[in-house]
Parts: structure tokens; C-alpha cells; sequence
């Protein structure tokens, strides 16, 4: 293969990866992608595509999703990605819910979004159930995507337009910068960024094991209301996502939703569900998801769980005759400490994990910091 050298090798063409390469293409870089796969197949595919800001963790969190939001939003038309629909209508069924939501409006998170009554809400999202609403927030920022589209048409516009190289089907064997060693031969780099999702033991194993990660599996479904043109017009959540997304569930007004929802859905808790849903130009809802965590996980999808998302959509939406027609799991890297790290094994090697699912939310962001600190700020970023 040819003798090349690059300023940066990304290891790992998922979302993370795709975002440290594109903050180093604008920088004008040299960059090469190189992953094990022929296409993308995991967890930046196997989720909703859905750009969430609100409700993620006040602070760096919160900020990362807004800026990554903002590349989304730039990046879209230019690599021909369709924005299925923007905003997020978070659904309060209960009082002690709806407190929350008011709780979130008096903090910096809040100043954008406001508080719908339930006529509002219905108006705004007329798929929603009647007299099943105690209120609902409006976020103005989120922003949904095809994963499965999204991802592969990324990757072709920065190779096209961003001339950046891409070695697929090729396993990374070592890194001793300036040299990473492929099956493919050998591949010459200033710097190096490890992006390995899910992946602990290929690449720095002592290292990474050393932040004590585990996987979280998630079971999601795709779902066809009887009209398909029945549109639900922004994403959707409820009552269970303000006890999981950290922006809600961290301020002290969700203990006493906490408390009733251990009553009222405590197999719902003890599966990790809660409900997101969007919307695909077929037609047909990205409805999830659960979450189950171990070292290792099976790779089967149970129905028993999959009807406890379907019963919270049930509650939340409309769709008399809908039905589900494709059925899938997904994995990705977890940590109970953290929501994501970096770590350097070297002094122009990183390694990059997102460990709390919201790479889709977030990358953008952290590939610009991690770029400016390996090659020098310039604008942009978030700090730790």
C-alpha cells in the first residue's frame, strides 16, 4: 500500500471517529480512517439518529450536545443527510413529571424551551393521547437523522469533499507512533486517536481497562402506525426519560417521580426502558429503548421487553392499529462514572470512548477539543 504519511489516524469509522476526522479536515489535516469493518454496523447506526440537547447532563455534557447540534446542522446539507425533523416535545403524564419539567425551565438548560399546556402539546403534536397529558416541554434544539443513511453518507462526503483517506476491512495490529500496524501493511502518522466503542481488549487494553467500563444493550423497534401519513412532526418522550437523561433526573424535583414510578412502572425501571420515538420518511417510528449491562452480553431481543416499550408508546401516543416491523439490539460502551473520557497513553495517541450513548450528541464536540489539543486551539470546544 502506499508509503503516505499522515498528520492524524482515526482507528474506528463510527460516529466518534467520524467526528475527530472531520475536526482535523477542517483544520486542513491530513487525516486516515481506518476500520475493521467494510461499512458501518454498530452502535452509530443501531440507534435513533436523534440530536438530543435538552436533558442531558448540566455542564460539559449539556454544552458538547449544543455544539455537536451545531456541526450537525452545518454538516447535513452539504454531505446530502435529511433532517427527518427538529425540536422535542417531552411529554409530562404525570404531576410530579409535569414538576419536573418546571424544575428544568428555572435552570440555564431550560431558557429556550418553554412549558405547553396539554392542549398545547396536542396541537403541536397531534399523535399524542388525550386526557393522557399533565404538560410538556418544548425543546427547540434537538435535530433527528437516519442513522443507517446518516453515518455511510458522512463518511462518503469527507472523503470526497474533505479528502479524507478511508482503509475498510483493515485491522489495526499496534500503534508505536509515527507507525500503526495494519493488516493491510504499515500506515505513517503525527498523531493517533483510538476510537473503539465497544471494543476494550484490541487496542491499550491495560489502559482502558483501568477506567473499569462494561456494555449496555438496548433493545429498540421500528414501528408503522396504521396511517403512514399520520405525522408525529418532533421527537417524543415521557415521564421514564426524566428519571434516566441526567438534566432532569439530577435536580432535586425528580425524587418524587422517582418514588411513583417504583410503584406505578417497576419493571419498566428494572429494564432501564424508557420511551423515545421518532419518525422516518416512510412513515414508520424509531421507538426504544431499554437498557441491560454486562461484561458480556446475548445477543437476543425479548419480547417481554419489547412489549414494556410498546406499552409506554401506548400511553404516550395514538396509533390505534400500528405494528412493529423490524426488531433489532444494540451495544455500547458504559461506565457508572462517567459520561465519557479520553485518555493518553502517549503523547500524540489518544484513546476516545463515549460511555453513555450519546455519541451521536456529543462527538462533534469532543472531536474538536481533542484535535485542538493534540494540534493547538483555535476556536470551538467545550472543557472537562
Amino acid at each position: 500500500m502506499s508509503t503516505r504519511v499522515f498528520d492524524l489516524a482515526v482507528i474506528g469509522a463510527g460516529i466518534v471517529g467520524l467526528a475527530h476526522a472531520l475536526a482535523a479536515a477542517r483544520r486542513g489535516l491530513r487525516v486516515v480512517v481506518i476500520d475493521r469493518d467494510a461499512a458501518a454496523n454498530g452502535a452509530s447506526i443501531r440507534n435513533f439518529g436523534f440530536v438530543t440537547v435538552t436533558g442531558q447532563q448540566a455542564g460539559a455534557c449539556w454544552s458538547r450536545a449544543m455544539r455537536s447540534r451545531d456541526v450537525w446542522a452545518e454538516v447535513a446539507p452539504e454531505a446530502g443527510i435529511r433532517v427527518e425533523h427538529a425540536g422535542l416535545c417531552a411529554v409530562a403524564r404525570r404531576p410530579e413529571a409535569r414538576g419536573v419539567l418546571e424544575a428544568f425551565l428555572t435552570t440555564e438548560m431550560g431558557r429556550t424551551c418553554r412549558l405547553l399546556e396539554p392542549r398545547e402539546a396536542a396541537a403541536k403534536v397531534p399523535l399524542l393521547k388525550r386526557g393522557a397529558i399533565a404538560a410538556a416541554l418544548w425543546s427547540p434544539h434537538e435535530l433527528r437523522v437516519e442513522s443507517r443513511e446518516a453515518v455511510p453518507r458522512l463518511a462518503a462526503w469527507l472523503e470526497v469533499a474533505r479528502g479524507v483517506t478511508f482503509l475498510r476491512s483493515t485491522l489495526v495490529k499496534d500503534v508505536a507512533v509515527p507507525v500503526i500496524t495494519t493488516t493491510r501493511g504499515p500506515v505513517h502518522a503525527g498523531c493517533v486517536v483510538v476510537c473503539p466503542g465497544h471494543d476494550f481488549l484490541s487496542l491499550f487494553p491495560e489502559r482502558i481497562a483501568a477506567y473499569g467500563l462494561t456494555t449496555c444493550k438496548l433493545q429498540m423497534l421500528r414501528v408503522m402506525p396504521a396511517n403512514p401519513s399520520a405525522r408525529l412532526g418532533t421527537a417524543v418522550m415521557s415521564d421514564l426519560g426524566f428519571v434516566r437523561y441526567l438534566g432532569y433526573a439530577e435536580l432535586p424535583e425528580a425524587e418524587a417521580l422517582k418514588q411513583r414510578l417504583r410503584t406505578e412502572q417497576a419493571a419498566h425501571l428494572a429494564h432501564g426502558v424508557h420511551l423515545i420515538a421518532v419518525q422516518s420518511a416512510d412513515g414508520s417510528l424509531v421507538v426504544g429503548d431499554s437498557h441491560h449491562y454486562g461484561e458480556t452480553l446475548d445477543p437476543f431481543a425479548a419480547t417481554s421487553i419489547d412489549d414494556l416499550i410498546l406499552d409506554e408508546l401506548d400511553a404516550v401516543l395514538d396509533l390505534p392499529g400500528r405494528t412493529v416491523s423490524a426488531r433489532w439490539t444494540g451495544v455500547y460502551a458504559s461506565a457508572g462514572d462517567r459520561l465519557m473520557l479520553v485518555d493518553s497513553p502517549s503523547d500524540g495517541v489518544r484513546i476516545v470512548i463515549v460511555t453513555s450513548g450519546t455519541g451521536a450528541s456529543t462527538a462533534f464536540a469532543i472531536g474538536e477539543e481533542v484535535i485542538s489539543e493534540l494540534f493547538g486551539s483555535t476556536t470551538g470546544g467545550v472543557s472537562a
